[in-house]
This record gives C-alpha cells, sequence and structure tokens, in this order.
C-alpha cells in the first residue's frame, strides 16, 4: 500500500519533514508522545518511506522485550519488600542521625538505578526523603531534585540501568555493531557518579530553592479539619441566594467544597449556583466552626454527628496509577469514596478550578481531602503513592530472596557473557511468575505499555530515515565540518545534539533517531562509531535541565513544589559539565 512514488532524496526529505512535524508535537503535547509516535509511522507506511517488511522486521529488536521483562523483574522486587527493607532500615537511621541517613539512601538510589528501572526507586524514595527532610527541618525543595539526579546518573551504570542504554545497544546492533556488555559503560558512569555526587554535595544546595509543596501551601496542618454535610431547609434565608456570595461559607475556618443537588455534584462550576431547598452543601470546617454550625438556622446538618475528621494529603500519579488517562469527573470520586481533589499540581502551576474536566497524567500531584480511612482505600484501588509518608502495603517478604536471586542471576549470568541479556530477563520473568514473587495481574500492571509502544514506534521511524536516505543526507552535510575536528569535539557535538534535543521531548525518542546518526557520521569520518554511540547512550539518559527530560524529574516535580527554572538554574550547569567529563574520558576508554 503506497500512494506515493518519490525519489530517492525526495524520499529522505519527506521522512525528515515528519520526524521534524512529529518532535514539534510532542513539544506542543496535543497528543500523548506514544500516540504521535504511531501517527508517524501510520504515515510514512503509507507514504512507502518505510517499507513493511522493515517495520515487521523491528518486532525482533531484543531491545523493547527486554525493557518489558525488567519491569516485571522490577514489580517482584517492589511486591516481595526487597526495595522496602533497606528503606526501613535508612528510616530508623534517620532518627538518629539523617545527614547520614541521606548519605546511605543516595548511594541506595544509585546502586538500585544501575540494575533495575529508576522511576519505580524515585518512587519509593519520595516519602521517605520528605520525612528526612522535615526531621533536618529544611524545604523537601532541597533533596529532591538530588534524589532524581542521583537516580539518572545511577541509571548510566550498567547496560540495563535505563532502558534507554537498551535501546541504543538495540539499534546499534541492527546497525551491525557489536552488542554492549553489561558492563562496558560502567567505569565511565562511576566517573559521572563520583563528578555527580560531588556536585550534588557542594554546589546544587547553593542553587536549589527553598519551596513548599503544594500540600504545605494550600492546608493548615496545624488545625483539624472536618467535612460536614448541611442541608438548606425550607424557613432558610439562603434560598435562591448565589452560593459564592454567600457570607456564612467566607468565614474564617471555613470551605465551600461542593453543592450536591438530588444526585448531582454542581462543584464544577459553583459561580452562579443559587441555593434551593434540598440542596446539600460540603463545608471543610474547623472544630470551632463546625460547632457554631449546629445552632445556625440557615443550615441544617444532615446528622449532628455526621462530621468527619479529615486530612490533607499529596498523592503522586505514577506510570502504573488507575487514574492515568481518566478524567477527575468521571472517576466520581465524591461518591464512591468519599474524598475531593482540592487541587492539582501540574507542570509549574496549580490547579484549583474545572477540576472534573481535567484528564490526569502521569506526574500530576493531587491535593485530596477526606478522612484517613477513604483516602487510603482510594490509594489503594488507584495504586497511587502518598508522598508524605513511605506506603506500607502487605509484602511477599518470604519471596524477596527469589526475586533478588532472579535480578542478581541476569547481571551475573550477562556479565560472564553466558546468554543474552533478553534470554537471561525471560528466564527471570519465568522463575518470579512461577515461584509467586508476584501475581500475573500484578506483574503485566507494572509493564508500561504505553513506553513500549514509543519505543518500538520510534523503532520504526529508524528504520525508515535509514530506507528513506535520510541519514546519508544529514550525514553528508555535517560530515565534511565535523571530520576537521579533533576527537573530543566530535564527541562533544554528538553528545550535545543528543542533550539538547532529550531535554525537549522523550530521550527514549531521541535515542533512536541520533543513534543512527551517529554510527554513519563516524563510518564517514573514519573512526570507530563505538565512542559517538556511548556518547549518545549517556546524553540520552543524564537529562538534567527539565523535568519533562526524565521521569524522575516529573515524579519530583509536584511533591517539591518546584517551578521549571529550578531545573534550569540546577541542571543545566550539571549537563554541560557532565557532557565535558564525558567527551573527555570516551576517547580514553573507547579509543576513535
Amino acid at each position: 500500500m503506497q500512494f506515493l512514488q518519490l525519489t530517492e532524496t525526495g524520499s529522505a526529505i519527506l521522512a525528515l519533514m515528519i520526524v521534524a512535524g512529529m518532535f514539534i508535537m510532542f513539544l506542543r503535547e496535543v497528543y500523548p508522545t506514544e500516540v504521535v509516535a504511531i501517527g508517524g509511522v501510520a504515515l510514512m507506511l503509507v507514504t512507502g518511506i518505510l517499507p513493511y517488511q522493515s517495520a515487521l522486521a523491528v518486532l525482533s529488536n531484543p531491545a523493547p522485550w527486554t525493557i518489558g521483562a525488567m519491569f516485571i523483574i522490577m514489580g517482584a522486587l517492589v511486591r516481595t519488600g526487597a526495595l522496602d527493607a533497606f528503606t526501613s532500615v535508612a528510616q530508623k537511621q534517620a532518627q538518629v542521625n539523617p545527614r547520614i541517613a541521606i548519605g546511605l539512601l543516595m548511594g541506595f538510589v544509585v546502586i538500585a538505578s544501575a540494575v533495575v528501572s529508576n522511576t519505580p526507586v524515585v518512587v519509593v524514595m519520595i516519602p521517605v526523603f520528605i520525612q528526612i527532610a522535615r526531621t533536618l527541618n529544611v524545604s523537601a525543595s532541597k533533596l529532591l531534585i538530588p534524589l532524581s539526579y542521583a537516580a539518572i546518573l545511577g541509571g548510566t551504570l550498567t547496560l540495563i540501568g535505563t532502558s534507554t542504554n537498551l535501546l541504543v545497544d538495540g539499534v546499534a546492533r541492527a546497525q551491525g555493531m557489536t552488542a554492549f556488555t553489561i558492563f562496558e559503560v560502567t567505569p565511565l558512569g562511576i566517573a559521572l557518579v563520583i563528578y555527580g555526587m560531588v556536585y550534588l554535595r557542594f554546589i546544587a544546595p547553593r542553587l536549589l530553592p527553598e519551596r513548599d509543596s503544594m500540600a504545605e501551601m494550600l492546608s493548615d496542618r496545624s488545625k483539624m479539619k472536618f467535612f460536614t454535610e448541611a442541608v438548606i431547609p425550607p424557613e432558610s434565608n439562603l434560598i435562591d441566594r448565589e452560593v459564592t456570595g454567600v457570607q456564612l461559607f467566607k468565614r474564617q475556618g471555613v470551605r465551600l467544597i461542593d453543592v450536591v443537588r438530588g444526585d448531582e455534584s454542581l462543584r464544577r462550576n459553583l459561580k452562579g449556583v443559587t441555593l434551593k431547598v434540598g440542596d446539600r452543601v460540603v463545608l471543610r470546617t474547623e472544630m470551632t466552626e463546625l460547632l457554631s454550625l449546629q445552632s445556625n438556622k440557615e443550615l441544617k446538618r444532615v446528622d449532628q454527628v455526621s462530621a468527619v475528621e479529615t486530612k490533607t494529603v499529596e498523592v503522586l500519579i505514577t506510570p502504573g496509577c488507575r487514574m492515568v488517562g481518566r478524567t477527575l469527573g468521571a472517576m466520581r470520586l465524591r461518591r464512591r469514596y468519599g474524598v475531593y481533589v482540592l487541587a492539582v499540581h501540574r507542570r509549574n502551576q496549580n490547579i484549583g478550578r474545572q477540576l472534573d474536566a481535567l484528564t490526569v497524567r502521569v506526574g500530576d500531584t493531587l491535593l485530596l481531602e477526606g478522612s484517613p480511612g477513604d483516602i487510603q482505600r482510594l490509594a489503594a484501588d488507584m495504586d497511587m503513592v502518598d508522598v508524605t509518608q513511605p506506603s506500607a502495603r502487605a509484602f511477599r517478604r518470604s519471596h524477596a530472596p527469589i526475586a533478588i536471586g532472579a535480578l542478581v542471576g541476569i547481571v551475573a549470568l550477562a556479565a560472564l557473557g553466558v546468554a543474552p541479556i533478553l534470554l537471561l530477563s525471560i528466564l527471570a520473568v519465568a522463575v518470579v511468575l512461577l515461584s509467586r514473587c508476584i501475581d500475573a495481574d500484578e506483574a503485566f500492571s507494572f509493564v508500561e505499555g504505553r513506553l513500549l509502544a514509543l519505543i518500538f514506534s520510534m523503532l520504526a521511524i529508524g528504520a525508515a530515515l535509514d530506507k528513506s536516505g535520510a541519514v546519508t543526507l544529514i550525514v553528508e552535510a555535517i560530515a565534511p565540518a565535523l571530520g576537521m575536528l579533533p576527537p573530543f569535539l566530535i564527541i562533544w557535538a554528538v553528545y550535545l545534539l543528543t542533550s539538547v534535543l532529550t531535554e525537549l521531548v522523550s530521550n527514549n525518542a531521541v535515542a533512536v533517531v541520533v543513534t543512527p546518526i551517529a554510527i554513519s557520521l563516524a563510518q564517514a569520518v573514519g573512526i570507530d562509531p563505538r565512542p559517538l554511540v556511548v556518547a549518545v547512550m549517556v546524553a540520552a539518559s543524564a537529562s538534567f535541565a527539565t523535568p519533562i527530560g526524565y521521569q524522575t524529574n516529573m515524579m519530583v516535580y509536584g511533591p517539591g513544589g518546584y517551578r521549571f527554572t529550578d531545573f534550569l538554574k540546577v541542571g543545566v550547569p550539571l549537563n554541560l559539565t557532565v557532557g565535558l567529563l564525558a567527551s573527555l574520558l570516551i576517547p580514553f576508554i573507547w579509543p576513535l
């Protein structure tokens, strides 16, 4: 199925135009990243830029399958409490010496991120770091960016440290290069981690902001709050009055949460709502105001003992959360759980209006109000993370040695060259499933299907750029200029290109597009492509300058109360210096 007959140059130009259009859509976020990628693949198939057989061959790339298997191994480690065991030790240490606890935790984050996906590691650690920040009486914003950066740096230590490393290796193998071994990048990674830790210890604290999180800004934890529901009686003077103009609901210590008419919540737009007989008004009040409402004739408490002590909780939307992609209104949290969403933090803004129409995304932070039991039930059902305290789940702790053994087996046997990583990871998945470290339903809930869809789609896009001659076109344009540069500057140029693109769009998408260009460029200049591929691998992972550059940055964005500029201030110097250090060291480890 092909509708266009194009020359080789025409195919290359059209391929580059499609990729440029995709990157613009990535930036504008009109559609999710994976949807844009799938659309790009479909367009390339229809135009004939991507031959069907080449698209089919993408499915045989081992990288996405290995990444999917590692998600399940990570799920087994979480489910058996293997990760939780270390955080419990660190929490006890935090009571005695919190600064030593931070050092232990940072070391754990780096090491754990070297062998498993770093996003779950950061999600588990956020509540622990927030508690330590309270113990030290410092803002959590002083600790959460360093947490994310430590996880990113840890991912550079091994081939399986991040999905990006595995993906670059998969693309390189498809281009005919020898596969990377699991610890081949470790010497470079160790140097980068040491430098990164020095930066985070001595330089970052001067640049990190003092910020309050959303929960601290919007709630007063020192005073108990109560939800109370009152009905408008026939004799009330509030009938036919606009609810937002009622002085009773504007008093200090009283917050109007909702007006319920029949079975319908009018919370979506309270402005313009006039009160009717039988309307139920939901108020959030302090104890003194709650008592005064009992004697108020304008309202009648639905039940004199119905007031429920509430708490304000800040929860993080993680990749596995069942809320992702659904609107808050459609989930009917008030009716199902008795929990209200007071505000949502997303990308540098606090959203407090029109919440019912808001579609939940990964990285959002929700401020919830409700009774502790109701919030706990909601969090368990939806798989959300309370950022204020470590989660206490029922782990299969007796199975933890099996899960840890499966992971150690992958690392050790891959290092010894006994079998390919994909084969070992599939065997490890079989072990954790058959031994019931994790149930099948739970296991596959840890697999990030959207990420795998993006990876397969971008691999197809990469194949199209190669088949259409677009890669050759780019290389022919820039090879003459780069060929005259010393090795350090060639590596620095490739690193810088990858790093800048990664801060703007998905690092996996960038890695797939830039890796074949780097390989062809090396071949055109007459040097070994391996050093340039390593530069792409590190640059696509080491994304510090923006919250959208790496998922762990998005995870700490809301809980830390950060602004976009906070990441620029701390991350840009780290990006540049890590890039310079990597560009200096790569030629010594992998001679050009």
